[in-house]
């Protein structure tokens, strides 16, 4: 096992941050992780899918399922029923990044659903198979958090794993280890909109920087130590206070 890990937070189709921030990757001596919303809203979801899984699979990357990456999987269970939900959450780009610019407007949600899973199967597979948090002896790493409130966090619900707000925001970590989370964007956690640095309370490290919305990637790395070096991409229309 590598002796550090090399963080990266949510996504959302911002492939070209995402290729600068992993120039700053040591592949040697750290362990890659996702903390999951690769897709949804940005303007490169296919790219990132596809590299992250390209990185999984060829480099031992590890990815952790995010809400956006449950939230596909339950339009592609269920096109008619999930598509208002699936648009309102940024699924229009990841499905026309999947298939074509206008799609939705030529094709039932059910035609362009089953196109996704006909064209990328083994993405599809690769999205399903997605583990909900990634431990070591000195760092968990999970998209939304845990509850705090269970005699064994990893007892969490998928739910919360993937969707928990304030009430793990809030409380103090007590599990001995720093957990580090996405899902919330930091801007929204330090209640500045423009405040894109890490944000950190009571053990917890909230890395999504709010890259979609013109924020920031971040990639932290930590090791047994704590945390050691931090990088931060800023979207280029980043707007300061």
């Amino acid at each position: 096992m590598k002796e550090k890990l090399f963080i990266v937070g949510d996504i959302h189709g911002e492939y070209d941050l995402l290729e600068k921030l992993l120039r700053y990757w040591n592949e040697e001596e750290q362990q890659l992780v996702f903390l999951g919303d690769l897709a949804d809203r940005g303007p490169k979801t296919k790219e990132c899918f596809l590299k992250v899984k390209e990185l999984v699979d060829k480099k031992g990357a590890i990815c952790i399922s995010g809400n956006h990456e449950d939230i596909l999987l339950k339009w592609l269970g269920d096109p008619q029923e999930n598509m208002d939900w699936y648009l309102r959450n940024g699924g229009q780009a990841t499905i026309e990044g999947l298939l074509y610019k206008g799609v939705l407007e030529e094709e039932t949600p059910q035609e362009a659903a089953s196109m996704i899973q006909t064209r990328y199967p083994e993405l599809i597979t690769f999205i399903k198979e997605l583990p909900l948090y990634y431990e070591t002896d000195y760092c968990i790493c999970v998209h939304a958090g845990v509850n705090f409130d269970l005699e064994d966090w990893h007892q969490t619900s998928r739910r919360d794993f993937i969707w928990i707000r304030e009430p793990f925001h809030q409380k103090e970590n007590t599990l001995g280890k720093p957990i580090i989370f996405g899902h919330t964007p930091v801007q929204s956690l330090h209640s500045r909109l423009f405040d894109t640095h890490l944000w950190y309370h009571k053990g917890k490290f909230g890395i999504d920087g709010g890259a979609v919305y013109n924020g920031a990637l971040h990639g932290l790395i930590i090791s047994k130590s704590g945390v050691e070096e931090h990088h931060q991409i800023i979207h280029p229309k980043h707007r300061w206070e």
